[in-house]
């Protein structure tokens, strides 16, 4: 082998290719911005906004699985396994959002020349694709929360785009002040409503939780580059297992003078000086990095049929069986986490998808939560048990579930929630409310207050007003109205506890319907109410 110091035989590689992988990582960043913002907002199809993680063939299959059934928009992964099988990791190299950031947080000067960890190590994201495979057989679809598209959407929809919002209002309220600026503020308002954020500032509890998680997977640069990619991604550990047949991959030939500029180049780190420089395709994300490093063109890319040589950290059978076995552990553990939600008195699903299993087909993309033009729907934390953990609840207290809209069913991308008409979701159930008579102000206090009534979008109210004869605190008679819900009318969409002026909790809340089914067809006061039924209908 000829020594590394002596003059190249060729020019330097163009960085031609370079420049074009940049310039794709860049436009498939902002077009995965934009699908995910556009999501629900005028003009855009849900269909549209859900096609990133249609694409997404983890999700497709592990969703199918999980809830036995097909859908159509799963067709769309089958894009992304053709490119696999043609030019391996390509998408995790050139189009994956997650991983263009980070390469835009590399932290490289944090890292230094800190040495990566063993080989071994990568073991663990086919662990992690192994455990969500096995999970999915039991209906199980927890751990997509570690999808890296649907990260990368729960990022942007839950924690970027409200801080965003968050922000520009408190700006707006702050530069109003200047009646110099008020018209240009005004402005800009209308552009950006509806267009990026939504016509009212809308509340999320989980924005600290979503970005602490993003920051916790880019600090992980700091330990290897690509770290994410290397050692946890289950998409990648999928993708790269089929990019062992696939048809381009990386080789070294015999102009190779043993410089390791490659090696030091290569952000995965998969380049083996003790095997002549060769590289694994299954790690390899068609970067070209190692190409473009190589002064002698010792580096090509040509298309080869047969499959690569298997490595140490590859899926073994015993790593199989051994998942296989923490996946039936976990289904079981799980499953009483499961019913510890099922039993949570405000568990409010969005229509439909209570009948449709959504604990076996919802990703965990949250997509819904971020289309939901109110605000209401919002990552399960507590009412759905550790198994639903991060599926779309209704929390009527932060939004209510507009009549008129069925904007969650056309953007999931699973159908965990169904693509229901407008008209059929009108006359879906998802809870039922009932009235604390305790904190009613016309039922406890005497004080006038129709607002429930008055709010309910249904055509023929769910609430209705019984008048009776009271006396105000100057001895005159009043004639006051105190509310009662009809339960067989109530569709539960969360209106009248939204509007209710009463202070948290509010006095008319929604409750799942198997909640008010165990009290009797909807008499009596919830957990915590005073229990004379026969006051609250």
């Amino acid at each position: 082998m000829t020594s590394p110091s002596a003059k190249p035989a060729r020019r330097r590689s163009p960085r031609v290719w370079i420049t074009l992988r940049k310039i794709v990582q860049t436009v498939a960043l902002l077009a995965a911005f934009a699908l995910v913002i556009g999501s629900g907002r005028a003009g855009w199809s849900g269909e549209l906004g859900s096609f990133l993680l249609q694409i997404d063939p983890l999700a497709a299959l592990t969703s199918m699985v999980a809830g036995r059934v097909f859908f159509i928009g799963a067709l769309w992964a089958l894009l992304l396994l053709g490119l696999t099988l043609l030019v391996g990791r390509a998408w995790c190299g050139w189009l994956c959002p997650l991983g263009t950031l980070l390469d835009l947080f590399s932290l490289q000067r944090l890292r230094g020349k800190r040495k990566p960890p063993s080989e071994s190590w990568r073991k663990v994201k086919y662990a992690l694709l192994l455990l969500i495979l096995f999970a999915a057989l039991f209906g199980n679809l927890t751990l997509m929360v570690l999808d890296p598209v649907t990260l990368f959407e729960r990022t942007v929809s839950s924690s970027l785009l409200p801080a965003l919002d968050r922000g520009i209002t408190a700006a707006e309220t702050a530069l109003y002040r200047f009646p110099a600026l008020r018209e240009f503020i005004l402005g800009f308002d209308d552009w950006i409503r509806p267009e990026v954020l939504p016509r009212t500032p809308a509340p999320s509890r989980a924005v600290l939780l979503y970005a602490g998680i993003f920051i916790g997977i880019v600090a992980l640069n700091i330990v290897a580059e690509r770290f994410w990619c290397r050692y946890l991604c289950p998409l990648g550990g999928l993708l790269g297992l089929l990019s062992k047949v696939g048809l381009v991959r990386r080789e070294v030939n015999s102009e190779c003078k043993g410089c390791q500029l490659c090696t030091r180049a290569c952000p995965t780190g998969t380049i083996q000086p003790e095997a002549n420089y060769a590289s694994d395709p299954s790690e390899c994300t068609m970067c070209l990095e190692c190409m473009d490093a190589c002064p002698w063109g010792g580096v090509s890319f040509p298309a080869r049929i047969g499959a690569a040589p298997w490595q140490e950290y590859d899926p073994s059978r015993r790593q199989a069986l051994i998942t296989f076995g923490a996946a039936v552990a976990g289904a079981g553990l799980l499953h009483f986490g499961k019913l510890d939600g099922e039993n949570h008195p405000h568990r409010i699903q969005p229509p439909g998808a209570l009948e449709n299993d959504l604990l076996a087909k919802c990703v965990r993309c949250g997509l819904c939560v971020a289309v939901c033009p109110t605000g209401g729907l919002q990552p399960a934390i507590a009412e759905a048990g550790v198994e639903g953990f991060w599926t779309p609840v209704l929390v009527p207290r932060l939004g209510y579930c507009n009549y008129a809209c069925n904007a969650c069913g056309m953007v999931c991308p699973t159908e965990a929630i169904p693509p229901l008409s407008v008209e059929q979701k009108q006359l879906t159930v998802i809870g039922r409310a009932q009235i604390d008579q305790d904190r009613c102000l016309p039922w406890s206090q005497g004080i006038p207050c129709i607002v429930c009534e008055e709010m309910c979008p249904l055509p023929e109210k769910a609430i209705t007003l019984e008048e009776v004869e009271t006396r105000d605190t100057f001895g005159g008679i009043l004639i006051l109205q105190r509310p009662r819900v009809l339960h067989n009318r109530c569709i539960g969409c969360g209106v009248c506890e939204y509007k209710c002026p009463a202070e948290n909790p509010a006095a008319i809340r929604v409750y799942s319907p198997h909640v008010v089914h165990q009290q009797g067809s909807g008499q009596g006061q919830h957990r915590g109410g005073r229990g004379d039924g026969g006051r609250n209908h």
